[in-house]
């Protein structure tokens, strides 16, 4: 059976106004896990609009489509082409689960949540001649989940080919997350074994990993046994996490940084306790965002900070404020997003319900355009601070200002290494993707992420002991 797997292009990764290395980082991990529950004889092509043209002359069997919200009207232009051509056409994904009446116009079959149950009964279903129209998840579990078929990558396109997802979900609820409507009708955060983690891991070539679990820490029995086992690898890596888990396992934290950690995405999303309440993210709640920060920093580790503009108690000095602050702690990258009320969670069934959502171009809906009315600006002022926050963040002066919130000179030259390298070289990244070798940047990035731990000093034994930080000031930027 020939087989075709496609994940099409994000509208935005196609914009010639952005800079393609955001949408070369990460090969489709998901059709390739996909892809290990098919039968050794079948003929499989995973092909990854960011990195390759689509090759859409072929005459495959079976073909599936993994869709995300702004590459939704491109999935469907591909799925009505292959069943054009007599092609069977599967749809999955966080859009088809939002939207299942949307997607069911142009496949064949789609596929309500994670597909580790019902991918392997739809294709046995499939082989039988007596498929369904639609699977929905029920049963959650890694357990037996077979080998990722890493063979069908295309390793060299991409500068981190060594991603690794080792659970499912997360277990917070925060209002304008898609993880509720994806999970839905069964649990919404599990992970695999211990075991089975670490070997996928021992199957990964080089030093450099990059987890994408949603919340690696979400977990404290599993993380730290994982992390346990990684001691000793020589492996760098870098996750995703949350202030409290930063702050209340300190124990799992060092763990961590042993066994490789230097790099954390962390979502702080606001400075604003009303929007935090108003959202639903009450684990950072009564959190000390510079704790958390220096926490992560004393133990050599590099903190990509996410914000959400446009909550309801966000007026026009929210960007600056932002900025501010987050350039003040150090804080290495940051990723900045336009509220947005993706379909399927709480905030868009709010908003509809206020009336507030303007339209359903879901090209639009890529956190850089506003979609809703704003509470207290317009819509105008809301994309124009999005933007001059960007730019305010990642200028010169404030790459620099941002180094020298660190004591020494190591880590003040690691943050201009990465913060401008990740910015203020697009030229460089542009030439590099274009000419497909990605991957031959990724010692640079391991050199860099490596760096020197000399800040890890007494205060770091003092915070595992529960003395807190030295000179920092009690509930200096807390968030209550």
């Amino acid at each position: 059976m020939k087989v075709k797997m496609i994940l099409p292009a994000l509208t935005e990764a196609k914009s010639p106004f952005f800079r393609p290395i955001k949408y070369s980082l990460f090969p489709p991990l998901g059709l390739a896990t996909l892809a290990g529950y098919l039968d050794p004889s079948d003929e499989i092509d995973i092909q990854d609009e960011h990195v390759e043209t689509l090759n859409l002359d072929d005459e495959p069997d079976l073909v599936v489509i993994q869709v995300y919200i702004t590459s939704a009207f491109r999935a469907y232009q591909i799925a009505d082409h292959y069943r054009a051509k007599g092609a069977y056409v599967c749809l999955g994904g966080l859009h088809v689960t939002s939207l299942p009446e949307e997607a069911t116009a142009h496949a064949d079959t789609i596929f309500l949540g994670p597909g580790e149950d019902i991918w392997p009964e739809f294709l046995r279903d499939f082989r039988r001649g007596v498929a369904g129209a639609r699977y929905e998840s029920k049963v959650r579990t890694l357990i037996g989940l077979p080998p990722i078929r890493r063979d069908l990558l295309k390793r060299e396109l991409y500068l981190v080919p060594n991603s690794i997802v080792v659970s499912r979900g997360c277990p917070h609820h925060c209002d304008f997350c898609y993880k509720d409507a994806f999970f839905q009708g069964g649990k919404g955060f599990y992970t695999q074994t211990v075991e089975a983690a670490l070997a996928e891991i021992n199957r990964l070539p080089g030093r450099h990993l990059y987890f994408l679990d949603d919340h690696l820490f979400g977990n404290v029995r599993f993380a730290s046994a994982l992390f346990e086992g990684m001691r000793g690898m020589g492996r760098l890596w870098q996750a995703a996490g949350t202030v409290q888990a930063i702050l209340q396992q300190p124990k799992m934290l060092e763990l961590a940084v042993e066994s490789g950690l230097r790099s954390l995405f962390v979502g702080f999303e606001t400075l604003n306790p009303n929007n935090l309440r108003a959202q639903n993210k009450y684990q950072n709640l009564n959190r000390d965002y510079h704790a958390a920060i220096q926490r992560l920093h004393d133990h050599g580790v590099m903190v990509n900070g996410s914000f959400v503009f446009g909550m309801d108690d966000d007026d026009e000095s929210v960007f600056d404020r932002t900025v501010d602050w987050a350039v003040s702690q150090g804080i290495e990258t940051a990723t900045f997003h336009i509220l947005t009320p993706y379909p399927g969670t709480a905030l868009h069934d709010r908003m509809a319900a206020q009336g507030r959502i303007l339209h359903n171009d879901w090209d639009l809906y890529d956190t850089r355009h506003t979609v809703f009315r704003p509470a207290k600006m317009s819509l105008e002022a809301l994309e124009a601070g999005y933007w001059r926050a960007y730019g305010e963040f990642y200028k010169w002066s404030s790459i620099f200002k941002g180094a020298w919130a660190k004591e020494f000179w190591s880590a003040r030259l690691r943050h201009i290494a990465y913060a401008g390298g990740w910015k203020k070289l697009e030229p460089m990244w542009d030439f590099i993707i274009r000419a497909k070798r990605a991957t031959r940047m990724l010692p640079v990035l391991e050199a860099v992420l490596e760096g020197k731990q000399v800040n890890r000093v007494n205060k770091v034994d003092n915070v595992n002991r529960g003395e807190g930080l030295e000179g920092v000031r009690e509930g200096e930027w807390m968030v209550n």
